[in-house]
């Protein structure tokens, strides 16, 4: 596992320890019934305080993804559908797995470009750019285009890791589906020196649109990842 970090707008220690552990699961990192390491030695390999372990393991055992045996320890268990801020997201790294983080690099309320699909109601959008991150390594750049019907403005220091997260939170907007359509791209122009392609360079892309509960389209979005770091997962159930 790797160790989850604190960075303004991330999720609470505890649940990135949840969200790793479910991640894991997914990608058969860890697999129904393995016993954990003891709580103090997991905590150190994480390096959290063992207090702030044992409430992601309550959070786990909650969600019935963890049994806890009086004298024996604690035993990871694979259910069908678990609960995570992470369900629609769908990198993983090559070897599996991988927290995701994410940085913002810039929010803007602009018109909508005709390039985008029809979505919304609003003429105009939120175009939040961010890097991506899967497991502390770059792995991606996004451009997300949230119609503006929804709120006014958006602070770039409000944004959560998870923009599903903030939405349901801070927007009422609750994201019930998505449509991914894979293909190739271009790293875009605004793409960060430090990223592993250069701009221009041909890349996978992942379009999506999002509809929210009321079966508007409410956001249209696109990934580009560098494939020697991570790859797209969709598992069939």
């Amino acid at each position: 596992m790797i160790s989850p970090t604190q960075n303004d707008g991330s999720l609470p220690i505890y649940l990135q320890i949840v969200e790793l552990i479910v991640r894991d699961l997914a990608a058969g990192r860890l697999v129904d019934g393995e016993k954990l390491a003891p709580e103090r030695k997991l905590a150190a390999e994480l390096n959290v305080a063992v207090g702030t372990l044992r409430k992601a393991l309550t959070e786990l055992e909650e969600r019935g993804l963890l049994e806890r045996r009086q004298g024996s320890g604690n035993y990871v268990r694979a259910i069908a559908d678990p609960a995570s801020v992470y369900t629609m997201f769908r990198l993983e790294l090559i070897e599996g797995g991988g927290l995701p983080t994410a940085k913002v690099i810039s929010v803007d309320r602009l018109p909508k470009p005709d390039f985008l699909p029809e979505f919304g109601a609003s003429a105009e959008a939120h175009r939040i750019r961010r890097r991506r991150l899967v497991g502390n390594r770059f792995a991606a750049l996004e451009e997300i285009w949230l119609d503006a019907g929804y709120c006014e403005t958006i602070a770039l220091q409000d944004l959560s890791e998870s923009l599903y997260l903030y939405y349901r939170t801070r927007l009422n907007l609750w994201i019930t589906r998505a449509e991914d359509r894979l293909g190739l791209g271009a790293v875009p122009d605004w793409a960060p020196e430090d990223f592993g392609l250069a701009r221009g360079a041909a890349v996978p892309e992942v379009e999506r649109m999002s509809t929210a509960q009321d079966g508007m389209k409410a956001e249209y979005s696109y990934t580009w990842f560098d494939p020697a770091v991570v790859r797209y997962v969709a598992r069939l159930k």
